[in-house]
C-alpha cells in the first residue's frame, strides 16, 4: 500500500512540473545536437575596454551568443570575472533543468565569497562546459570562448535577447559599470585604469564586507 502511494505522490509531482513548464519537458525530450567547437569571438575594443561583437549582456553580468535559431552558449563576462579574480569552484544547475531569465543560474567560490550569477535567458540547459568546471582557470583566462559555462535551449530566444545589452550599447553600459565601482572604491581607480579600465583582480574578496554586501547587489543583482 505504501509503495502504491510514493508511486501516486511522484505520478502527481511530475504532472503538477509538466503544468507549470511544459517546454521544459518537451525541449529536454528533443535529441540534442553533438556540440561545435565554440568559435572564436571578434572582439571590438571601445572607450578603452574590449568585448566580443555578437555577444548580449544581462544587468548581472552574464552573457549568451547565439548558436541556432533557438541555442545560446552562455558564460561570465570578463567584468565579473576580474572583479571576482579567482575562481575556486562553480556550481552550475543541472542538466535538463528549466531555468528562467535573470533567475540563479550557478554559484561560483572565491576564497569564503560565494557569488549567485542569474541566466541571460530562459530555456532548458542542454549542456554544460565540464572542462571549464573542472579547471575553473579556463573561466578566468578566457571567459568569451573556451570559459563558457552552458548551451540553452531557449524556445523566445529572440524575445529574451531584447532585454539584454547588445550591439552600440555594450561598450558604455560597461564604462557606466565601471564609473559605479569607482564610486564605490575610489583608491583603486588607478589600478583599473592600468589593467585596461577593468576591475582590479580579486577586489571583491579584498574590500570590507560592507562595501562587498554593496557590490554584490549593485553587479549581481543580489
Amino acid at each position: 500500500m505504501s509503495i502504491l502511494f510514493v508511486l501516486l505522490m511522484f505520478l502527481v509531482i511530475i504532472t503538477v512540473s509538466y503544468f507549470r513548464s511544459p517546454e521544459a519537458f518537451e525541449l529536454a525530450a528533443r535529441p540534442q545536437p553533438a556540440l561545435r567547437p565554440m568559435a572564436a569571438p571578434k572582439m571590438e575594443t571601445s572607450v578603452g575596454l574590449s568585448f566580443p561583437q555578437g555577444y548580449s549582456f544581462h544587468p548581472g553580468h552574464t552573457w549568451s551568443v547565439k548558436e541556432g535559431p533557438d541555442d545560446a552558449r552562455i558564460g561570465i563576462d570578463s567584468f565579473a570575472v576580474n572583479l571576482i579574480g579567482e575562481i575556486d569552484k562553480i556550481e552550475v544547475i543541472g542538466e535538463n533543468r528549466w531555468v528562467r531569465q535573470g533567475q540563479k543560474v550557478m554559484t561560483v567560490h572565491s576564497g569564503k565569497t560565494a557569488i549567485d550569477l542569474v541566466a541571460p535567458i530562459e530555456g532548458v540547459i542542454t549542456a554544460i562546459n565540464r572542462e571549464a568546471i573542472e579547471d575553473p582557470k579556463m573561466i578566468v583566462r578566457d571567459p568569451y570562448e573556451k570559459g563558457w559555462i552552458a548551451m540553452v535551449k531557449s524556445p523566445d530566444l529572440l524575445v529574451n535577447q531584447k532585454n539584454l545589452v547588445q550591439g552600440a550599447m555594450v561598450a558604455p553600459w560597461m564604462q557606466n559599470n565601471l564609473t559605479r565601482l569607482t564610486n564605490m572604491v575610489p583608491e583603486m581607480a588607478p589600478a583599473m585604469a592600468a589593467d585596461g579600465g577593468l576591475p582590479h583582480a580579486g577586489l571583491l574578496t579584498r574590500v570590507s564586507p560592507e562595501v562587498r554586501e554593496d557590490m554584490l547587489k549593485e553587479f549581481f543583482l543580489l
